[in-house]
Parts: C-alpha cells; sequence; structure tokens
C-alpha cells in the first residue's frame, strides 16, 4: 500500500508542473524503483558521475562538499517531496563535486539514467516538466542561500526555524551549523539566548 501512496506523491509533485495522461503516469510508475537509505549513507559523492535521480517519499538529504581546508561544508537540504541530483553532472554525465547524504533513514523512489532518458525520448511533456521542476529549485535555493549573506547569525538561524520548521529538529546541529556558515559552539549559544 505505502508504494502506491509514494507512487502517487510523485505523479502529484509531477503533475504540478505539466498534463501527463494514464499511459504515461503508468510507463513513469514502471520506471520507478523504491530505494531505502539509511542515516549516513549517501545517495551520490562527489568524484563520481550521478547515476539515479531520486524522489524524496521520506527523509531528509543535506548537499556538502568539502573547501579547500578540508572543512566539511552543508550547502543545503532538501526534504520530502523533492527531487535530489546533481542535475548538472547528471544531465552531462560528468562527476559531482559535491555529496548528497541521507541525514535522516530516506526511502526514495529512484529513476536510473536509462529510465530518466527513456521517459524523455517516450513522453513528450517529460524534458518540459523536468525544467519547471528544475527551475523551481534554482530559484527556490538562490531564495534560501541570497538572504543569508547579509544577516547575522542570530538572523540567519531564526530565518531557518521559520522557513524550514520541520526541518530544524531532524538535522545534527553540527550539520545545520555549517549550513548557517556559524561553529556549533556559536549556534549553541544562539539557541540559548533564544
Amino acid at each position: 500500500m505505502t508504494t502506491f501512496v509514494t507512487m502517487d506523491k510523485l505523479i502529484n509533485y509531477l503533475l504540478e508542473f505539466g498534463q501527463l495522461n494514464q499511459q504515461q503516469i503508468d510507463l513513469i510508475k514502471r520506471k520507478a524503483q523504491v530505494l531505502e537509505l539509511k542515516k549516513g549513507d549517501y545517495f551520490s559523492e562527489a568524484g563520481k558521475t550521478p547515476k539515479q535521480v531520486a524522489f524524496i517519499k521520506e527523509g531528509i538529504f543535506r548537499v556538502c562538499y568539502y573547501n579547500s581546508n578540508g572543512d566539511e561544508i552543508t550547502k543545503y537540504f532538501i526534504d520530502e517531496n523533492n527531487f535530489a541530483v546533481d542535475i548538472n553532472s547528471f544531465n552531462q554525465k560528468i562527476p559531482s563535486s559535491e555529496y548528497v547524504q541521507a541525514v535522516t533513514d530516506c526511502s526514495l523512489l529512484v529513476f536510473s539514467t536509462d529510465s530518466f532518458n527513456d521517459l524523455s525520448a517516450t513522453i513528450i511533456q517529460w524534458d518540459g516538466i523536468i525544467n519547471k521542476i528544475t527551475e523551481k529549485a534554482l530559484i527556490e535555493k538562490v531564495n534560501k542561500l541570497s538572504p543569508m549573506l547579509a544577516e547575522d547569525a542570530t538572523t540567519r538561524y531564526l530565518n531557518f526555524l521559520e522557513k524550514f520548521p520541520n526541518l530544524a529538529n531532524r538535522i545534527p546541529l553540527s550539520y545545520l551549523a555549517s549550513y548557517l556558515g556559524i561553529t556549533q559552539s556559536s549556534l549553541s549559544r544562539i539557541r540559548k539566548s533564544i
């Protein structure tokens, strides 16, 4: 039963961005595979070419990288009912510069490169739907990152809590501190003062 519910979430999400007939919906359902990841597992890794796209049914991913000093930096988080992939590396078939890691146990629907390409070749409006989803994700990413550049740490934290109330208690403080661009001890001080 849960697989059908998950498929319905995926289909409803896709339908927000374009029209699909029943035959196309059935094809999408056949191409998707269920994948479970444990907390800490990597969906994709830097230096490797992404070979699948995930729709997150349950759980949270983080996208991170290592800077020139070897520090692990969390760029952003991806939660339920969103797609996850390094789209540039996936489309161009080049190694990624980022890691996509499960912050919590995750339940996913994944499409392999071949399945994704089959959908593109078979469903006329598939590329348009994916382009709209990608555009939405890029706008959301800019909206998450841009304001943070001019804000102090406390404001960044409060804004994070306001914009992502369902994430704050589900991700480790070390990841949240990295995302906010502060140390974990600074985040602890901010949390105590609020």
